[in-house]
């Protein structure tokens, strides 16, 4: 019996399908299935029920999986205490990100760490802050940076870091041009391009409409904030983006907005405060919340 099978076998019985287990563990289907397969024929006894679409555990397997568990994490405290001896910090760490990132240099506090901790595998995925907050409270996620909106979940700590106005922005062709000021309200007719629903930016823009007495006319939607501010410079609408974003885009013309006042945008690390936290995970977010100056 090798760690491997246990280690395939738990991957399987947690994801309910093999693809998903075999993509989880970095390695092909085939290869998964035949090693538990093996398992199998050295128990003597099916460990997985196969017959469905969903992979359920035998009776079996049920017994076997919280053994496997404890096998597994035997081995992982056996590393964790020689690691803890010499200073190494080993093992992976999720994170997820929003596509507008702002002024924060990510890419140099990923290499920093690096750097610091070779032995820590980072794994990067963007989405939006909904389904960010989500995979960071299930798990999916150790660490996310997000948009922030309200308030967060239960369970959930944030570090705020980068807080910066919201300003309108226009094509230079815009007869808005002749505006240094506006109000979202006279936004109300205009074509709005917009980051999609789920982002911290979109629910922040759609409550402030909402608190001038307005309604948001969204005509086009964009995932990456810079493809918001390249349609804009084409006319194809308007848009409230970050004061940032706007600054880099010389050509487009940007306007104070000053009903609702204080407009802000806001860009925090998210991290689970209650629940395991693996040791390279609790080192990582200590280490991004000093390199981000928090």
């Amino acid at each position: 019996m090798e760690l491997r099978q246990l280690e395939y076998f738990v991957a399987v019985a947690d994801e309910a399908n093999f693809t998903r287990a075999a993509e989880r563990l970095h390695v092909a289907q085939p290869g998964v299935s035949a090693q538990i397969r093996r398992l199998e024929r050295e128990l003597g006894q099916p460990l997985l029920d196969r017959s469905a679409r969903a992979v359920r555990l035998t009776e079996v397997g049920a017994a076997a999986l919280p053994h496997a568990r404890a096998a597994l994490a035997a081995v992982a405290g056996v590393r964790q205490a020689v690691d803890d001896l010499t200073g190494l910090v080993r093992g992976q760490v999720a994170m997820g990100m929003v596509s507008s990132r702002g002024p924060v240099n990510l890419p140099d506090l990923l290499a920093r760490f690096h750097e610091r901790h070779p032995a820590v595998d980072i794994t990067l995925a963007e989405a939006t802050s909904d389904l960010l907050l989500a995979g960071v409270a299930d798990g999916r996620f150790d660490i996310a940076l997000i948009g922030v909106s309200g308030e967060p979940p239960p369970g959930i700590g944030l570090e705020v870091v980068l807080d910066e106005p919201l300003v309108a922005i226009s094509g230079p062709e815009d007869p808005l041009t002749a505006h240094a000021t506006i109000t979202l309200s006279e936004l109300e007719s205009r074509s709005l391009v917009s980051l999609p629903k789920g982002t911290g930016m979109r629910a922040i823009v759609d409550a402030a409409f909402l608190a001038d007495s307005a309604q948001p006319r969204v005509t086009l939607e964009a995932g990456d904030p810079n493809v918001v501010a390249e349609l804009v410079g084409r006319g194809l609408g308007v848009a409230v983006v970050p004061m940032s974003l706007a600054t880099h885009y010389t050509e487009l013309h940007a306007m104070e907005i000053t009903r609702p006042a204080g407009l802000r945008a806001k860009l925090a690390l998210a991290w689970r405060t209650e629940g395991p936290v693996s040791p390279a995970a609790r080192v990582f977010i200590s280490q991004a919340r000093a390199l981000l100056g928090l």
